[in-house]
């Protein structure tokens, strides 16, 4: 599937993103991650696939993804409550075997049930850290035989008090 940029589907080696295989695509804060998704949305929609798109952060503008060449109306949009509930709309739009690229935006909004749920100041060490392995786990035999492409978007985040060594986390 064709990212819209040629100098990085040559990068890529293969002319795009490839299909049955997850990809995670990261970066700063506003460098242009969703919108680099929105254009592989765009050409897998012209090659005549069916795209999801998961927006765990409520944030999807229509009108700027149109410009960028979606047709919105044939888009499957979700806007999940949850990271479980995100990874099983994911699963169920993998196992129809219908759909050719599914973008989940982003990584850190998908928030488990158990810190929505709990009080503030509760400790859920690692909760969304096993909420991912596990899912990757359950995706990565689907997607490679139903040759459906998974991006999931992350964000760079910056480690407070790092003397040594790359403050990016």
């Amino acid at each position: 599937i064709s990212t819209g940029s040629i100098a990085l589907d040559v990068a890529l080696g293969i002319g795009g993103l490839p299909r049955g295989r997850i990809v995670e695509i990261y970066g700063p804060e506003s460098s242009g991650k969703t919108t680099l998704t929105l254009h592989a949305i765009a050409n897998a929609q012209k090659g005549g696939g069916i795209a999801a798109f998961i927006d765990a952060e409520h944030a999807l503008d229509p009108e700027y993804a149109r410009k960028l060449g979606v047709d919105i109306d044939a888009l499957l949009v979700s806007q999940p409550d949850t990271g479980e509930q995100a990874l099983e709309i994911a699963d169920m739009l993998v196992r129809s075997g219908s759909i050719d690229l599914i973008v989940i935006d982003s990584v850190a909004a998908l928030v488990p049930r158990a810190e929505i749920e709990g009080e503030m100041g509760d400790s859920h060490v690692g909760l969304q850290a096993r909420l991912m392995s596990q899912a990757l786990r359950k995706l990565t035999g689907g997607l490679s035989q139903t040759n459906t492409t998974m991006i999931f978007i992350n964000q760079l985040r910056e480690k407070i008090g790092v003397f040594f060594g790359s403050p990016e986390t």
